[in-house]
């Protein structure tokens, strides 16, 4: 059974590795000072740069489908924050948003990147918007994808749960991992059974360091008291079925950064740009041509 699973999981790897490949963007890491970055890469090197950021316990591959369409004229990065993915886990190292957000400024150093435009999903989103309050010059647009960081006016089901002392994010048992898979998306990708078994089996591995990065990020350093400090130009994008963070949070983002605009999905859930990569790509190039025009 473990040999399988460990089969299943380097499957899964090639795949997600072939497949970004396939659309442009290369793998390289970037030292962060204390430590480096796995990241993806790719579009014109002297394009404006987006940088995509995952959300807890996710990785780079959320945002493959999505990045594929803004490689023509964008600088794509796609990095793993610390304690995901390849770019690996210290326990002690620190995940709070302003931690993580210190960490990107210096992968756009090593990048040479003076300013990006920003995006994050969930924990990504409260890294990014962090970003955008601690260093005001480095983010030229903010997309916040259902992120948390604030205080919701309605908790999730999740957020019921972590209440009653039961993260969904934090599996004993494969499991219990059809029900947490559940609440991450309304309409997920097709992932065989195989494949999905070993993601399963990788969130038991990893349960004691995402409860310490949990531990370091939620509930730390919230924003609510420092919106009115990001001057980027910001876009809330929202999955209406978003069963982790509630939809009503995307009016408190909304609401406490000027000027910004919200787009929100119906049919789609917790990770709108992996759910409906086009669509929703859409919508943000829309987004960042509105943002050039400004600049113009």
């Amino acid at each position: 059974m473990k040999r399988r699973t460990a089969l299943a999981g380097r499957l899964y790897a090639r795949a997600t590795a072939a497949e970004a490949k396939a659309y442009g963007l290369r793998e390289r890491r970037v030292d962060v000072g204390d430590g480096s970055l796995a990241l993806l890469e790719g579009g014109p090197d002297d394009a404006p740069a987006v940088v995509l950021l995952h959300g807890y316990s996710a990785d780079r591959v959320v945002w493959v489908r999505f990045a594929r369409h803004l490689l023509r004229d964008h600088r794509v990065v796609v990095p793993e924050l610390a304690g995901h993915g390849a770019s690996g886990f210290t326990s002690g190292a620190g995940h709070s948003a302003p931690e993580q957000a210190a960490r990107v400024a210096a992968l756009l150093d090593g990048l040479g990147i003076d300013e990006a435009h920003v995006a994050g999903n969930s924990m990504g989103g409260f890294v990014a918007a962090t970003l955008a309050v601690e260093h005001p010059h480095r983010v030229r647009s903010l997309m916040l994808s259902d992120a948390v960081g604030v205080a919701s006016p309605e908790p999730s089901e999740a957020e019921v749960l972590i209440r009653e002392g039961r993260n969904p994010f934090l599996l004993d048992s494969v499991a219990d991992f059809p029900a947490f898979y559940a609440m991450t998306m309304a309409r997920p990708p097709f992932l065989p059974g195989f494949l999905r078994a070993a993601v399963a089996h990788d969130y038991v591995a990893r349960r004691e360091q995402l409860a310490e990065i949990f531990t370091d990020f939620h509930g730390v350093a919230t924003l609510d008291d420092r919106l009115h400090e990001v001057g980027a130009p910001t876009l809330v994008m929202w999955g209406e079925q978003d069963r982790l963070v509630h939809p009503s949070t995307a009016g408190v983002w909304a609401q406490g950064v000027d000027g910004a605009r919200t787009v929100s999905y119906p049919d789609l859930g917790h990770m709108p740009m992996l759910e409906a990569p086009a669509r929703t790509a859409a919508d943000y190039r829309a987004f960042l041509a509105r943002v050039g025009r400004q600049d113009q």
